[in-house]
């Protein structure tokens, strides 16, 4: 029983919360324990708030969960736990997050209820609307870096927010696309998928890619950045952007994966490597060059 519960938090998904930790390593302040205290606080509540999140939309999905080949074996879809015990651990889950946020300042809260807000109406009609199915779940991203900037009060580049927007899109397009070609026609478990088609997901795919290289390349070499970090090597860590890009977009196009990016992020070995070595060069840069 323990299992399927943490299998319903999903706890492996809480990797995407790293996110809120962007604002304070471009900042300067990610060894400052004064600055690394909150925004690891709001990590945390960030991670239970997405777990009530999934909870919820299991909930909601899980006819369309008992149809889907891999979701079928989701706690709540499965029957291992039953909607009433489901509505219990988010009633836990909000009292955790509520406990939690009084130690947290108010922008924070209001950047955390926005995220609540928009997976509620993304679960219940949201997610069923061609485009707008994208914006919501690159909303998530984007959000998160917001609450590590609020949390901290951390001023983050116009540059670097857009990046994060083309980032998030990218990988909510490339979610989309996976599940397009997974089900080939069959739109029984994702209403939207009827909308879309393969060609139109590519080239907003290519769209998004493109503008996630151009906002970082631009944010690498703008005079701010080389200012703020005293250094022109930032341009060259713009290579390890476009490899992602490039890995991820063949792991999707060639190898069908993409439906989890987390699951790509954790598994894949060359995506794995890229990522260490750019947070050991970023770091570098920022901190000891």
């Amino acid at each position: 029983m323990a299992k399927d519960y943490l299998k319903l938090l999903r706890i492996s998904h809480w990797i995407k919360n790293i996110f809120v930790f962007v604002p304070i390593m471009f900042s300067q302040h990610l060894f400052d324990w004064f600055y690394l205290s909150d925004v690891l606080l709001a990590f945390v509540t960030f991670s239970f708030t997405s777990s009530m999140v999934y909870v919820f939309n299991d909930l909601v999905d899980v006819e369309f969960d008992k149809l889907h080949p891999v979701k079928k074996y989701r706690p709540i879809a499965s029957g291992n736990i039953n909607p009433s015990q489901a509505k219990i651990l988010i009633v836990v889950l909000f009292v955790i997050i509520i406990s939690l946020l009084s130690q947290l300042n108010r922008e924070f809260i209001y950047v955390l209820s926005g995220y609540i807000l928009i997976n509620f109406f993304y679960s219940i009609k949201l997610k069923n609307i061609i485009i707008v199915d994208l914006f919501c779940i690159a909303s998530g991203f984007m959000l998160r870096v917001l609450a590590g900037a609020f949390v901290a009060d951390i001023y983050v580049s116009n540059w670097l927010i857009l990046t994060t927007i083309f980032l998030a899109l990218f990988l909510a397009i490339m979610k989309r696309r996976s599940e397009f070609i997974a089900y080939e026609g069959d739109n029984s478990t994702r209403i939207v998928l009827k909308d879309y088609s393969e060609r139109f997901i590519d080239q907003i795919s290519a769209i998004s890619a493109g503008g996630l290289i151009i906002c970082y390349a631009l944010y690498s070499v703008s005079e701010r950045t080389i200012t703020q970090f005293e250094s022109e090597l930032f341009v060259f860590t713009t290579i390890f952007i476009v490899f992602g890009v490039f890995r991820y977009m063949f792991l999707v196009i060639k190898k069908s994966k993409g439906e989890n990016p987390t699951e790509i992020m954790l598994t894949d070995f060359p995506m794995i490597i890229n990522t260490i070595l750019y947070i050991f060069v970023i770091i570098a840069i920022i901190y000891f060059l």
